[in-house]
């Protein structure tokens, strides 16, 4: 069933939050490498057909959205879609950054989203949207720097404003987003971060289609002083890395049958659940005595069955 389109242009235990930090962590950093104003295509794979060749290598490779009706299979972190469209590189209120990794794709779901969430956060003092990350044009994983982000409702915003100017293609790849964590990763650096961050956080998380918001862990902290006890703040979820943007779930949408929806956050603020994050172990993990086996890449058969269609769709 295809979706509607408006009309307007933590971890529970120390073990498995380390673990999660060593797969994290990596990405996040990736997720703000440069772009290149001149980037070169992938070269073709020798085996695409072979059962051991992962999926992220074919997903990176397709370079538009398949046609007919939009639809959602699987899980944020396994899984894809069909009949995505791309976010516009320039609206109103919002500029796309790093183009070159033509990542501006989602469900027309998701850009309707980002469309009207820009001219709102307008209207609290956000001077426009900066979109990093949003999904591939067909989804799928990744090559680098994400786990999720693969069936096209998760977006990344830089928690840096808008200029006053429409950026130049070389300013949108290389252009360095703001980090809002002191060094000492214990909190927020007051020189950067301002009320309205919070104004647009706030407002992102009321949105109803929002499932969850991922901040780092010092953001948080910074919230939870203003806005403790907020119905809202369930939503917004301490986790490693996402010092330069804050990254938007949306809920699986009306009629998407296929759409692997995630459990509902836990109640309350999270405020009394920061003391993981700030502990030594978390900020200052001691590499392991000895390293773990890379894992084994994802392979189109952990994807559902349906993603082959989507991989080989005109």
């Amino acid at each position: 069933m295809p979706m509607p389109r408006l009309a307007s242009p933590l971890a529970s235990t120390l073990t498995l939050g380390l673990a999660l930090a060593a797969l994290l962590l990596p990405a996040a950093a990736q997720a703000q490498d440069r772009g290149s104003v001149s980037p070169k295509p992938l070269p073709p794979l020798e085996h695409p057909d072979a059962p051991s060749t992962p999926a992220k290598a074919l997903f990176g490779r397709v370079t538009k959205a398949s046609t007919g009706p939009a639809h959602i299979y699987g899980f944020y972190a396994k899984g894809c879609f069909a009949g995505g469209e791309a976010l516009p590189l320039d609206g109103p209120n919002w500029q796309v950054m790093r183009p070159s990794r033509n990542r501006m794709w989602g469900t027309p779901y998701l850009v309707d989203f980002v469309e009207r969430l820009s001219q709102k956060a307008a209207r609290v003092g956000w001077p426009g949207l900066l979109v990093g990350d949003m999904a591939q044009p067909r989804g799928g994983p990744m090559i680098t720097g994400h786990a999720s982000h693969q069936i096209g409702i998760d977006a990344d915003v830089w928690l840096t404003p808008m200029p006053d100017h429409r950026m130049s293609r070389a300013e949108r790849e290389e252009t360095s987003a703001t980090d809002m964590v002191r060094p000492d990763r214990l909190d927020i650096d007051p020189q950067v971060w301002t009320p309205t961050h919070l104004q647009l956080i706030k407002l992102t998380a009321e949105q109803p289609e929002v499932e969850r918001i991922f901040v780092n862990a010092a953001i948080k902290k910074a919230l939870c002083r203003d806005a403790a006890g907020s119905r809202w703040m369930s939503k917004v979820r301490p986790m490693y890395g996402h010092n330069y943007h804050y990254h938007i779930r949306l809920a699986c949408p009306a009629g998407q049958d296929d759409c692997q929806p995630q459990a509902p956050p836990p109640g309350g603020d999270g405020c009394d659940d920061l003391g993981y994050w700030f502990s030594d172990a978390v900020l200052h993990p001691k590499p392991p005595k000895v390293p773990p086996k890379p894992k084994p890449a994802m392979t189109m058969a952990a994807l559902p069955a349906a993603c082959r269609a989507v991989l080989k769709a005109p």
